[in-house]
């Protein structure tokens, strides 16, 4: 696809580049949503999304609890045996944001307040929220309010709050309202329940909850603590929220607490002088379970806040450093201040390395959403980005986290297993799409098709194992998800022979949901092969190391020896799509038959194509959502050579979208791989500003969390060039020309490393050893050794090929396919206006192909 020249995007005069906080300096409530989402407060259990403390004006209200969910029953038009019977959506939990402010009886409200100052920021330092603004007030007083708001990344279930307010001219009476609010199934004191949840809520979005989700369980309030606790009406989870204040104020005041079903609040009620500062710390729990009371989950509630209690806010601050010190040391990649926009460009790559430490730190005995905490987006179900795009930069930085993701998968697996049979499949099959366990993706083309997600599982699980000789993980939880996707891939394939057996894959839809159904799609058939190589390997593994071990798992799984020498023959025989016509791997076998989608003459205001274009109108085009076959050429690079993977490359770009935010990262890291750094950088700068410059449209709905651990891979394992194919650390760098230097932490086999990357060199110390004290590297072909006493420097010549120019979006055409018919190029395009398709109610797509007598259009590289 183009590509935009890299510039900082960012309006600096508001948001001003700090290496180390996102600084907003005035507020809008033209981007709110945006905003909102951008200043959320997080651990990966809880968040908090970015609204005001008064609760006005607001886009989204949303308090996100992970796993939170309520089911609801999903109703196909046409139903058929075996489509997902059960959605789950993420809850808004109560909120505990609120500490609405009133002087001289005026609300004080962001939208419509005349503000002398304003900041907010967010310090990646210590996760904390922090905002400061001087308020004239409609009576001409001038007041000082500061807040902070703190998710802890130490006391999972806490969350920690200080206002503090300051009459700067004049005397008047104040007034503090703190509360508990069900917005879920209440209404806003100044709102009808529709708008509860924020001004910029698609009531749509909420269709599937036709009745209360959040049925009363408790409510209580006192001057010392208020409660909330309810039941989901269908799901039956729990949940309870607590609350209790410390009020420091030498001025007369008094407190009342009030209590219903959706509503607790105490009131604080001050004569205030002027320059007497009112100080009020809210500290706050949340507590959840699958089924435990919601007594229980109070008295869980009280412990947490009794111990709050006797440390106080400055001490949760400071612990909170520690931690985010401990974080930076495993995960800070530092770029040399002598680059083009090093200041932006280093705020956002710690911004994206700070948003996964929220999705990912506490998240504990759940997954990682692909909108983490931050909001409803995708209804807070989990992915296959956890285990593409987030768990490397767990497994590299801080491992014991990807081994809590990982088992969690290793406890999906008997759902997984149902699952499988009720597609007539032996093994397991991991849902698609979920939050319990059970498949939730109601359009199985483009949901429950993509089978690759099993490989994806077991090529994140393999590749922890690999950085950490964690044997024992294989052993208790990881042998058991490699043979059963292992049994899943013999069981779905089937061979064919014409002198050579060949093993296929048919009727599966690879990444790219803009080609679906397919029969060999190249992704998925790779991963398959490795999936299954790994199974035959992980179970040598366990007999040779562990009889005791390999035993019960031959009992507990019925496990045939037999099954590993038919997962190698799977393997070995595996059909890999390649058209020795055009010279590159076909997406699947008949990718190559279609017309090719002209993402050069397609309008700007058709994209993304899946919100302008039947599905079927895209199905029969060559034209990607996201990275497809470039995507296995990264993860599987070890199995394709540097002249495939250009061009494969060269042929794939021009018709990626990048509808995906999933997809940049992917083309940046093999951008650079083969040669095309300007290319390549392009992409890192699409990636990383992917939600701060909310370059989608629809970061309102929650961070891409993918995408910032695709950050992190674009930077390692594209510029700098870092491999680990077959347990083997390598690297050979490819670092921008206008990048002096690029600094990182690695995690491997216990041992932490320092690596810098150059222009000229390549160094690597070690910091902190593992079990062993040497590390071995590869650099270019040519093996090393690292310990801590001998730091290693290799001088390196370049930075592999250097291609100018960028790629552009007009596509290859012209070659002829196997059959010798040339590939043509087309855009469809409506029949008629908007105005008229919106009258009419109608959505007609005609097509406005190009002669098939076109002549090749190429080379595609157009220099700057």
């Amino acid at each position: 696809m183009a590509h935009d020249a890299t510039s900082d995007p960012l309006d600096r005069g508001r948001f001003p580049a700090d290496p180390w906080r996102l600084v907003e300096t005035s507020h809008s409530a033209a981007d709110l949503g945006v905003t909102e989402t951008l200043f959320t407060t997080a651990n990966g259990y809880l968040g908090l999304r970015g609204n005001p403390e008064e609760g006005r004006d607001a886009y989204a209200h949303g308090t996100f609890v992970n796993g939170f969910h309520e089911t609801w029953p999903i109703r196909h038009a046409e139903a058929a045996f075996g489509f997902a019977r059960t959605g789950q959506t993420l809850v808004n939990a109560p909120d505990a944001k609120v500490l609405k402010i009133y002087v001289d009886d005026e609300p004080l409200i962001l939208g419509t307040a005349d503000l002398e100052h304003y900041e907010r920021t967010l310090d990646f330092r210590d996760g904390v929220l922090r905002r400061s603004l001087v308020w004239r007030t409609p009576s001409g007083k001038r007041v000082r309010v500061e807040s902070s708001r703190m998710v802890s990344m130490v006391e999972r279930h806490l969350v920690v709050m200080r206002l503090e307010v300051t009459m700067l001219e004049g005397d008047a009476p104040i007034v503090i309202s703190s509360q508990l609010l069900n917005r879920q199934d209440g209404k806003d004191e100044y709102h009808v329940p529709d708008a509860a949840m924020g001004e910029g809520v698609d009531p749509r979005k909420a269709s599937a909850f036709e009745d209360r989700v959040l049925l009363p369980r408790t409510s209580s309030a006192t001057p010392d603590r208020m409660v909330l606790g309810y039941r989901t009406a269908h799901s039956q989870m729990t949940i309870c929220v607590a609350a209790d204040h410390v009020f420091d104020c030498a001025d007369a005041h008094e407190v009342r607490a009030s209590h219903e079903d959706d509503l607790a609040k105490v009131v604080f009620r001050v004569e205030a002088r002027e320059g007497h500062p009112i100080r009020l710390d809210k500290h706050v729990s949340y507590h959840t379970s699958r089924g435990v009371p919601v007594r229980e989950l109070a008295d869980r509630c009280d412990r947490t806040l009794d111990r709050a209690a006797g440390h106080g806010v400055e001490h949760y601050h400071r612990v909170q450093h520690d931690w985010f010190d401990r974080f930076w040391q495993n995960t800070d990649v530092v770029l040399d201040e002598g680059a083009k926009d090093s200041a932006s460009i280093q705020q956002a790559i710690r911004y994206n390395l700070f948003s996964l430490a929220q999705a990912s730190a506490r998240a504990d005995q759940q997954g990682v959403p692909a909108k983490g905490v931050s909001g409803s987006g995708y209804e807070g179900h989990y992915f296959w980005d956890t285990e593409v795009y987030v768990a490397p930069f767990l497994t590299y930085t801080q491992p014991d986290l990807a081994r809590n993701t990982l088992h969690f998968r290793a406890r999906m697996l008997p759902a997984a297993k149902a699952r499988a049979g009720e597609l007539a499949q032996t093994g397991a099959l991991f849902p698609w799409r979920t939050i319990n366990g059970e498949e939730a993706s109601a359009y199985y083309a483009a949901g429950t098709a993509q089978v690759h997600i099993d490989a994806d599982v077991a090529y994140a699980l393999s590749k922890y194992v690999d950085a950490t000789g964690d044997v024992g993980f294989l052993l208790r939880d990881g042998i058991d998800i490699l043979v059963e996707t292992a049994r899943f891939w013999a069981d779905l394939g089937f061979w064919r022979s014409n002198g050579t057996d060949t093993f296929h894959i048919h009727g599966v839809t690879g990444p790219d949901e803009y080609t679906t159904v397919v029969n060999n799609n190249l992704f998925t058939n790779v991963m398959a092969r490795y999936n299954l190589e790994r199974a035959a390997c992980a179970v040598d593994l366990v007999r040779e190391t562990d009889t005791a071990s390999y035993d019960r798992m031959r009992h507990r799984l019925g496990f045939d020896p037999a099954e590993a020498e038919e997962w190698r023959r799977c393997a070995a025989g595996m059909t890999i799509p390649f058209d020795e016509g055009m010279g590159i791997h076909q997406q699947d076998d008949h990718f190559l038959d279609r017309e090719v989608w002209d993402l050069s003459r397609t309008p700007a205001e058709t994209r993304p194509l899946l919100l302008h274009y039947h599905p079927l109108v895209i199905y029969r085009f060559q034209v990607l959502k996201q990275a497809d076959v470039v995507l296995a050429l990264f993860l599987q690079g070890d199995r394709f050579t540097t002249e495939e993977k250009r061009a494969d490359f060269e042929y794939y770009d021009p018709i990626t979208t990048g509808d995906s935010t999933l997809s940049a990262v992917v083309q940046s890291v093999m951008a650079a791989e083969v040669g095309y750094h300007e290319v390549a950088l392009s992409y890192f700068w699409k990636a990383l500003f992917v939600d701060l410059d909310n370059l989608h449209g629809n970061t309102v709905d929650g961070l891409h969390v993918a995408s910032c651990g695709g950050v992190w891979s674009a930077l390692v394992f594209g510029f700098a060039g870092m491999r680990d194919h077959g347990g083997v650390l390598s690297f050979d760098p490819r670092l921008p020309e206008e990048w002096p230097a690029l600094t990182f932490p690695v995690r491997w086999r216990g041992s932490r490393l320092r690596v810098e990357v150059t222009g000229d060199h390549l160094a690597v110390e070690v910091v902190e050893t593992g079990a062993e004290d040497e590390v071995t590297i590869w650099v270019r072909g040519t093996r090393y050794a690292v310990a801590a006493d001998r730091p290693l420097r290799v001088d390196l010549d370049g930075h592999g090929l250097r291609i100018a120019g960028e790629l552009g979006d007009t596509p290859l055409i012209g070659g002829r396919r196997a059959d010798g018919t040339r590939i043509t190029a087309g855009v469809p395009v409506p029949r008629l206006l908007a105005a008229d398709l919106e009258a009419a109610g109608l959505d007609a797509i005609g097509a406005a192909p190009s002669s098939p007598t076109a002549p090749p259009v190429g080379p595609h590289v157009a220099t700057t």
